[in-house]
């Protein structure tokens, strides 16, 4: 299905180009979970500069997910019956998540990248089971998805749900947790087995100590000078009796390199193409390291370059569970229930993608690893459930998808009409002439022949719409659907 080599040789310098209708619609499908026709339209004729500007300054600008009423609660709002206390946590989660994944799907660039984030900075909520800590992780996942890399590694790492989930609350001196610090260097920071060694993952620990003090359950957990670790240690060759504030000091100052390649390499695998051209992932670490570890100047840089928009660069992503739904809904612009958004997410969970819990520390791995038996089936049958679905409560949504695509009721072309359905949904299209003959007759299946030859059918016929969800319900089982 994908090509094992990247063969993009294309530079970071700018696409200076006016963007047409599939440029944008790449740019939206890696920076977001894809756009609805009428809104792709007013960007036409736009500069990749001046769209990727937009982008990244409305991500930043962004609203946080509305604070919950119970967003500090502690143990002391819980009823001590245990079953009455799990019942109003579970309420309390299914309505945070419910308030976060309907943002997630419109939020384009600011919520693709907590959702980024929420596979890099792991946690797992069934681990700690705290709704506090559950909105104070995503929020944090939020304020930080476009800032300074610096200060989300500062924050996130005294953070109370990544506090539980890796131990450190129970980390202090005599007894040093290295869960924490194993992470922050091999997952968070610079990879596995780059820039640091056992010895330094052992010191940090010493120096991480100190984060106990909480009440049990959803307490905040706060920092006890009893408990820390106040000898001397070494770390990167730096000897003192180092704190928390001081390793992280450190990690940016001596390690900035392995930082910058590392978190440059995995942006470029998420937005561009999962494996990595050198070249680039350097020039874009040299802009990091240039601005401070801010983000924002890297993801424009990438989202406006020749690099970017390279005609290599598209259909070498497989789609996740979360893109393969969400970017369909958006697509297809449709009308949706909020019950409809939370079964498709309920699906993604069946197949293995559960927002708020990623599989184990080290995330989701993406790509080949989406598509199985069993997955691709499920991929179907969310699809298939969300089109009969939406179908049934306004039909004629499906027959305008076409009426836009195809260029307005005028056109009576069925071959020219799959074209351009079959092209708005699928990045390069079909490979073959026969498959893009085999979904015009299923377009054409449920209409007599002679009406396409006497030019008395069209778009605004009684057919149309059940012939475009026989092509949607085609499409969405083709392997060049998986691919964004």
């Amino acid at each position: 299905m994908l090509a094992k080599t990247n063969c993009n040789t294309a530079s970071l310098a700018p696409f200076t180009q006016p963007l047409e209708e599939k440029q944008i619609l790449h740019l939206y499908r890696r920076a977001g979970f894809g756009v609805p026709f009428g809104t792709l339209q007013s960007h036409i004729g736009k500069s990749a500069t001046q769209l990727a500007t937009e982008v990244i300054e409305e991500a930043i600008n962004m609203p946080l997910t509305e604070e919950p009423e119970w967003s500090t609660w502690d143990n002391t709002f819980y009823p001590e019956d245990g079953d009455e206390s799990r019942d109003i946590k579970r309420t309390q989660i299914s309505q945070w998540k419910e308030a976060y994944v309907t943002d997630l799907r419109i939020n384009n660039l600011r919520d693709r990248m907590s959702f980024f984030w929420h596979n890099h900075f792991v946690t797992e909520l069934r681990e700690y089971d705290c709704p506090s800590y559950l909105y104070e992780y995503i929020t944090l996942l939020q304020t930080h998805s476009l800032g300074n890399f610096r200060t989300f590694v500062y924050d996130i790492g005294i953070n109370n749900a990544m506090l539980k989930y890796l131990n450190g609350d129970k980390s202090g001196k005599g007894n040093p947790n290295e869960n924490y610090a194993r992470e922050l260097y091999e997952l968070f920071t610079m990879g596995e087995g780059i820039g640091y060694t056992e010895e330094d993952i052992k010191e940090t620990a010493r120096a991480l100590t100190g984060y106990v003090k909480r009440d049990e359950g959803c307490g905040p957990i706060l920092f006890n000078p009893n408990a820390f670790d106040t000898k001397s240690k070494t770390i990167f060759g730096q000897t003192g009796a180092w704190g928390y504030d001081d390793v992280i000091n450190i990690l940016f100052a001596e390690r900035p390199n392995e930082i910058a390649t590392f978190v440059c390499g995995k942006l470029y695998e998420f937005f561009v193409n999962p494996l990595q051209v050198p070249e680039i992932t350097q020039d874009l670490a040299a802009t990091f390291i240039a601005n401070d570890f801010e983000l924002a100047p890297v993801l424009a840089q990438l989202f406006a370059s020749q690099h970017f928009f390279d005609e290599e660069a598209k259909g070498v992503i497989i789609k996740s569970h979360f893109d393969v739904f969400y970017n369909f809904t958006n697509e297809t612009g449709f009308q949706t229930t909020n019950d409809m958004v939370l079964d498709g997410v309920n699906i993604c969970r069946m197949i293995g993608q559960e927002v708020f819990n990623p599989v184990d520390v080290a995330g989701w791995q993406r790509d080949r690893d989406w598509i199985g038996p069993s997955t691709l089936i499920g991929r179907w049958k969310m699809l298939e459930f969300y089109l009969n679905e939406t179908y049934a409560l306004n039909e004629d949504q499906f027959s305008n998808l076409a009426i836009d695509l195809a260029g307005g009721p005028g056109n009576i072309d069925p071959e020219d009409i799959t074209r351009k359905i079959v092209d708005w949904f699928l990045p390069l299209g079909f490979h073959s002439p026969e498959d893009y003959e085999i979904a015009t007759d299923i377009f054409k299946s449920d209409v007599p022949e002679n009406y396409f030859e006497d030019g008395s059918w069209n778009l605004l016929s009684s057919y149309a719409s059940k012939q475009v969800l026989d092509l949607l319900q085609h499409l969405i089982k083709q392997p060049e659907f998986q691919l964004k």
